[in-house]
């Protein structure tokens, strides 16, 4: 993979979303979209963080990951790239509907 830097983030486990986390997968994005700004990164990629092995449901995790990024690039110092990496059509069908629904609210 060429790349200049990894930034690894471990996102929650799914226990129902009655244990924070919501709040820790934005926490996710967010500190990740931050070094990437810190050094001055002109593009990031995200798998669908925690929906694997750890559950979190691809609908919830979808909208957390593209409402947090795009309130950070509205807020951002300088233009970057962000791809959402999407392992299945499923996946993708969700990714591209959700960001339609957040970019139409921007």
């Amino acid at each position: 993979m060429p790349a200049k830097f990894v930034i690894h983030t471990v996102g929650p486990v799914w226990y129902g979303g009655q244990n924070n986390e919501e709040a820790m997968l934005r926490s996710c994005y967010l500190n990740s979209l931050k070094i990437a700004a810190e050094e001055d990164v002109k593009s990031i990629a995200f798998p669908a963080i925690s929906t694997g092995v750890y559950r979190y449901p691809v609908d919830k995790a979808t909208k957390i990951a593209i409402s947090t990024t795009i309130e950070f690039l509205k807020n951002a110092e300088f233009p970057m790239e962000v791809i959402f990496v999407c392992f299945s059509e499923n996946a993708k069908k969700n990714y591209n509907q959700i960001l339609e629904e957040e970019l139409h609210n921007f």
